[in-house]
C-alpha cells in the first residue's frame, strides 16, 4: 500500500473513532440548542423586544440562565468536536469515494471554521467576557470598503454569502438533508423530513438576507448596513408583512433545532 494510501486508511480508522463520533454527535446537539435560541430571539425582535438576534444574543441569553454557564461550556466542546471532525473529513476526505472528493473536502473545511468560529465565542462568553457580532460584521464590511476594489469585493462577498443561503434553501425544499442522515421509519420519517425543510429553508432565508445587506453596504458604501445576521432578521421586519415573516423565520429556526438534535442521533459519520 502506498504512503498516501496508508494516510488516508489511518484517518478513516480515526474517523470511525466510537469517542470521536460520539464528540461530533454532542456537536450537532450544541448546533441545536443555538437555533433554538436564536428562533427564540428571532421572534422576540419581531414582537418588538429588544435584544440581538444572532449568535452573540443567544449565548448571551444562554449565559444569563442558571446553569448557563455550565451549558456553554458543554457547547465549546460540543463545537469543537464537531469542528475537528470536519477538519478530518476536508483533509482525508473522509465518508466520500466520489471523484468530486475535493468538493466535499472544501465543504467539510468552511464548515470546520464556521463551527470552530462558534466554539470560539462560545468559549468567550463561557470565560465571563462578551462579544458584538453586529459589530464585527460592520468593521469587517468597512475593513473591505476600504480596501482596493472594496467595493467590488464586499458584492463578492454578499453574492456567495447569498448563494450560501439559497443552497440551504434548495436543500431543505428537494430535501437533499436525506444524505446527511439515516431516515428513519414512519412515523420518525415524516417528523424529521418536516423538521429539516422548514429549519433548513428558515435558514437560508436569513442567511440570503444577510448576503443582501452586504451588498447593500457595497453600493451605498456604508459598513453599517453589513450589520451580519441580527441586522438580516430585524430588516425582514421593514417588509410588507414582516413581523409575519419574521414569526415564520424563528419558528423554522426553532425547527432546525430541533432537526439538529435529530441528527446528533441519525447522522452519517
Amino acid at each position: 500500500m502506498s504512503t498516501r494510501g496508508k494516510i488516508r486508511r489511518a484517518g478513516s480508522e480515526t474517523g470511525n473513532s466510537t469517542v470521536l463520533n460520539i464528540a461530533a454527535r454532542a456537536g450537532f446537539a450544541a448546533n441545536g440548542v443555538l437555533h433554538l435560541l436564536l428562533g427564540y430571539l428571532s421572534i422576540r425582535i419581531a414582537l418588538h423586544h429588544e435584544g440581538e438576534s444572532d449568535q452573540s444574543g443567544a449565548l448571551a441569553q444562554l449565559a444569563k440562565l442558571p446553569g448557563g454557564t455550565v451549558i456553554l461550556w458543554l457547547l465549546v466542546a460540543g463545537f469543537a468536536a464537531l469542528g475537528l471532525w470536519l477538519l478530518l473529513q476536508a483533509s482525508l476526505g473522509i465518508g466520500s469515494s466520489s471523484k468530486k472528493r475535493w468538493v466535499r473536502s472544501i465543504v467539510s473545511l468552511f464548515k470546520a471554521i464556521a463551527y470552530l468560529a462558534l466554539g470560539w465565542t462560545a468559549l468567550t462568553f463561557a470565560m465571563g467576557g462578551s462579544t458584538d457580532a453586529t459589530k464585527s460584521s460592520r468593521h469587517t464590511s468597512g475593513t473591505i470598503l476600504a480596501l482596493p476594489g472594496g467595493q467590488l469585493l464586499l458584492i463578492a462577498v454578499g453574492l456567495v454569502t447569498a448563494g450560501i443561503g439559497g443552497y440551504f434553501i434548495y436543500k431543505g425544499a428537494r430535501q437533499k438533508f436525506k444524505d446527511d442522515i439515516t431516515v428513519p421509519q414512519e412515523p420518525a420519517r415524516r417528523a424529521v423530513l418536516a423538521l429539516g425543510v422548514a429549519g433548513y429553508v428558515a435558514k437560508g432565508v436569513a442567511v440570503v438576507t444577510v448576503g443582501i445587506l452586504f451588498i447593500v453596504a457595497a453600493v451605498r458604501v456604508n459598513p453599517k448596513d453589513g450589520s451580519g445576521l441580527d441586522g438580516a432578521l430585524k430588516a425582514l421586519t421593514a417588509l410588507p408583512f414582516g413581523q409575519i415573516i419574521l414569526v415564520v423565520v424563528g419558528v423554522g429556526l426553532i425547527a432546525y433545532g430541533v432537526y439538529s438534535f435529530a441528527r446528533a442521533k441519525l447522522a452519517r459519520l
